[in-house]
């Protein structure tokens, strides 16, 4: 399964760059009142960058899907401790000539889905299972989109360079087709009730510190860049505190190491600027 680019970077008519940013700005409008978080405007702007791409790159698949935002139920679940659980997910579906192909939508990049598919296929297994069984529909084909822009082509786009861009596009293929296994189902719903058992009994051992060291499979990525970063409860973890100290033996929190590992220079400038952006002028706080 390939994905192939029918359009170059600005050969779309008009209307539909027009419209796919009146629905980006919407929707961000309904997240930031719902989430009361902001993006800087150059935040925004890679934002939008990225959906253009999207559509650019995927427009052939988008064009052909026949159900978007599929919600799909796994009811009446129970973990080994006696709790009840639902397993749900959101998929977008293509039917064409008796033929179905199930899309999971993920914010990762393509290489890294790639490299370790097993990461997605059990879940994917879950949902064709949901799909055949409880809905009784036929499933031919699973596969993830990657929609995180490669570095390659966010330099080429940095650069400003045109060709540059069309050729990176070209390259990036966010479409992996991954093999579901709905003999997989039941360890897999196993494995899901044992961790909210965990959750919900307040375990919650962190990897070893050597483990946040380690290179992610076909990623120059470290797992504390790709897992820690994304982990609210990082700071207070032990193992990243030696992984951010680098001696075991290091008691002292170093603030400075903790702040520099809140994402880049650029990241934590675009949220300083979009809360800056959204604190009331003196005039409106005289009026609360």
């Amino acid at each position: 399964m390939e994905a192939t680019s029918k359009s170059e970077p600005g050969s779309d008519p008009p209307e539909i760059p027009s419209f796919l940013r009146e629905a980006f700005e919407e929707n961000y409008e309904r997240l930031r009142l719902s989430t009361n978080q902001s993006l800087s405007p150059a935040a925004r702007e890679s934002a939008f960058t990225q959906v253009l791409l999207y559509w650019q790159k995927l427009r052939d698949i988008a064009e052909r899907i026949t159900e978007t935002e599929v919600r799909l139920a796994l009811p009446a679940q129970e973990t080994p401790k006696g709790r009840s659980f639902v397993i749900e997910g959101v998929v977008d579906i293509v039917q064409e000539s008796g033929h179905t192909v199930m899309y999971d939508i993920k914010t990762h990049d393509a290489d890294f889905v790639r490299e370790n598919q097993e990461l997605y296929s059990d879940q994917l297994s879950v949902y064709a299972y949901i799909w055949e069984e409880l809905r009784g529909e036929p499933l031919d084909e699973t596969a993830v989109i990657a929609t995180a822009i490669p570095s390659s082509l966010q330099q080429a786009l940095n650069s400003g360079d045109e060709d540059h861009v069309s050729y990176e596009l070209q390259k990036w293929n966010p479409l992996v087709e991954i093999d579901f296994d709905k003999g997989k189902v039941e360890e897999t719903i196993r494995d899901f009730a044992e961790t909210i058992d965990q959750i919900e009994d307040g375990e919650f051992d962190p990897p070893p510190a050597d483990r946040l060291s380690e290179r992610q499979p076909g990623q120059d990525a470290l797992f504390a860049t790709r897992v820690c970063n994304n982990c609210d409860a990082r700071y207070s973890c032990p193992a990243y505190r030696m992984y951010i100290t680098g001696s075991r033996k290091e008691e002292q929190i170093n603030f400075r190491s903790y702040f520099m590992e809140a994402g880049s220079e650029v990241d934590r400038d675009a949220r300083l600027d979009a809360g800056l952006q959204d604190t009331p002028s003196g005039d409106e706080l005289g009026t609360l």
